[in-house]
């Protein structure tokens, strides 16, 4: 049976739609030659092994690695607790609430036996108090997901959970714990040798914010009742047709060079705008997959550049009563991309009342899609006739095998784009001098200087500009 596809458009990005804001249709054909640069160094990484994400869904044991362990553990908790951070977590929570229903962690019959999910990816003490005190230690599986097992807030978390299984469980406590992390390397995996923990392989090459499709995600994902075959299927269909070298038919290349064309125009900011609640964190996860893959201060040869588009996310229709004037009458270096839902799994009709009123009474009789759906088309024909750009992605239903497509077709989209602006998209330096100097203020051994660094940084400031 024929799969529905995610399609891709792009009418309100082009200039004979919306104007001179807009591409033209010989600006991106006359990227070909950069597309061609762009296309070999991806491949290039690929063969060393920097883009091993892209093989994901080709990889058979990510899956059945992940619905092996699934199997043996299904059944046996009341609740799952993910503990990670960042690409750790973002893509899982993202998934499920897509897929799950929205009852799921409320109502023990829409969980049909499975756990309840918690993902904690802050070390907001409020926040772990809260969630563990809804817990039960004898009923709780814990998922600690680390590729190094060296990042602080993970490893917090970690011997937080660990000690709160201890108490309870005694010896029995490593019973209640898997650990996601490197298949040979690493400290986390040297603490499943000693302790004799389950556990879980993040593939060497794939990074974290690139991970949703290995075992960080799929694991808790198929503990929750996700298909997550069904998903890793629609990422290989969407894997075939990013093969296409002509990128008029490759969604993902042509979504990574028309965004690196509007920023060359000046459209700095991407906003991700769903018209669909269950997609919402899903615009979570892609901030951090396109602002952390692309902000670099550096281009491949060491030049400075400090390139990078910003993601912002927004929810319609709500956001069109908070962003949208921003957006419509603002300064024009935004470009929108709407996520947009051909058919909802549930439907609800508004009831006909006040025949008089015609301001209201027009609604009666319609569904509540139909309304949502309306404000999507409204909101992308405004901001195309205001001259600003806006492409939509056309979701024909929300499905495990949708999804899939979907989250591949980003992912490939932004790899591709570190090409386009010719930086390194799977590193994050930025982010690593700051966890250098959180390692020196909480005593690590090693970064004693990092520690002395901040307190002369912070000796510095003055009363003055403290109100």
């Amino acid at each position: 049976m024929k799969q529905a596809a995610v399609r891709l458009d792009f009418n309100n990005l082009m200039a004979d739609r919306i104007g001179s804001q807009g591409l033209s249709y010989s600006e991106i054909e006359g990227a070909g030659k950069l597309v061609s640069r762009a296309v070999e160094w991806f491949y290039t990484r690929r063969a060393k092994g920097k883009m091993d994400f892209f093989d994901l869904p080709a990889r058979a044991e990510c899956l059945k690695q992940s619905l092996g362990l699934a199997r043996i553990m299904k059944g046996k908790f009341e609740d799952l607790v993910v503990l990670g951070i960042g690409g750790s977590a973002l893509g899982t929570a993202a998934v499920q609430a897509a897929l799950s229903p929205w009852e799921y962690n409320h109502d023990r019959k829409a969980r049909r036996g499975r756990p309840r999910l918690w993902v904690l990816d802050n070390v907001d003490p409020e926040k772990l108090r809260g969630v563990l005190s809804l817990l039960k230690p004898g009923k709780t599986l814990v998922n600690v997901i680390s590729k190094s097992g060296t990042t602080a807030e993970t490893s917090a978390q970690f011997l937080w959970m660990r000690a709160w299984l201890q108490r309870s469980l005694k010896k029995r406590w490593a019973r209640n714990l898997v650990a996601t992390t490197d298949p040979a390397e690493g400290l986390l995996r040297q603490i499943v040798r000693d302790e004799g923990l389950a556990s879980l392989e993040v593939p060497p090459g794939v990074g974290g914010r690139f991970s949703v499709l290995s075992p960080v995600g799929l694991f808790p994902l198929a503990m929750t009742g996700v298909d997550v075959a069904s998903l890793t299927a629609g990422a290989g269909h969407m894997r075939k047709r990013t093969l296409d070298e002509n990128p008029w038919r490759n969604p993902a290349r042509l979504y990574g060079l028309l965004q690196y064309l509007l920023y060359q125009k000046g459209y700095r900011i991407n906003v991700m705008m769903p018209y669909s609640e269950a997609l919402y964190p899903l615009a979570d996860w892609f901030r951090q997959l396109w602002a952390e893959s692309l902000g670099k201060r550096t281009d491949s040869r060491g030049q400075m550049v400090e390139t990078g588009p910003t993601p912002v996310k927004a929810l319609g229709a709500t956001d069109q009563h908070s962003q949208l004037q921003l957006y419509m009458e603002g300064p024009r270096d935004k470009s929108v991309t709407f996520l947009r839902i051909g058919k909802f799994r549930r439907e609800a009709s508004i009831p006909r009342a006040y025949p008089r009123h015609r301001d209201m009474a027009y609604l009666g009789g319609k569904s509540f899609s139909d309304l949502l759906n309306a404000e999507a088309r409204a909101t992308a024909m405004s901001l195309a006739k205001n001259g600003r750009p806006n492409c939509s992605f056309m979701l024909p239903e929300i499905t495990p095998h949708v999804l899939g497509q979907l989250i591949f077709l980003l992912e490939t989209a932004t790899a591709f784009a570190g090409g386009l602006f010719d930086i390194n998209p799977m590193d994050q330096p930025g982010v690593e001098e700051g966890k250098r100097y959180a390692y020196g203020l909480m005593g690590r051994q090693g970064f004693e200087n990092r520690k002395v660094e901040v307190e002369k940084f912070e000796a510095g400031a003055m009363d003055k500009y403290i109100v």
